[in-house]
């Protein structure tokens, strides 16, 4: 089964950096976080589906936990950063959502996370610390939320 081999990458091996495009049309560097906060990085497979949609309200509605002095929250789809900046000002998600559109998912493949046959990123979820350095990890398949708890859990072992 394809899923199976989406593991994603390891705990305590370094982030690979990657540069995308937000939902503004800005520019976001992974390495632009290192030596100044964590980051909760969050692939999902695209925005206006339910499961997506309810997941990345869930953390609009925690939004403190998830972006704050020491915390960068960075959320990641397949889709155009058009139809991105569309999805955030509907559902009112006011962090970035970054397009991994083209080259289409290539950073979704340096995680690990990138489904060939679906064309898309499964729901992957790592902690990376300022330095950094991959602490946490949860990947889901395609119909299975995953815990916030979980998160805020890890976050709070940095």
């Amino acid at each position: 089964m394809a899923l199976m081999a989406l593991a994603g990458i390891a705990t305590g091996t370094k982030a690979p950096d990657f540069e995308l495009k937000d939902n503004h049309g800005r520019t976001v560097k992974l390495s632009d976080f290192r030596g100044e906060k964590n980051v909760v990085l969050l692939f999902y497979p695209f925005a206006f589906t339910g499961v997506c949609t309810g997941e990345l309200c869930a953390l609009r509605d925690e939004l403190p936990t998830f972006v704050n002095d020491d915390t960068q929250l960075l959320a990641v789809s397949n889709d155009s950063i058009h139809t991105l900046r569309v999805f955030a000002e509907q559902e009112g998600l006011e962090y970035p959502l970054l397009s991994d559109f083209w080259p289409h998912g290539e950073a979704s493949r340096a995680y690990g996370v990138f489904d060939e046959e679906k064309g898309c990123a499964v729901r992957g979820t790592f902690i990376i610390d300022k330095e950094g350095v991959v602490r946490w990890t949860v990947v889901n398949g395609l119909p299975d939320a995953r815990d916030l708890n979980e998160y805020v859990k890890a976050l709070g072992t940095l």
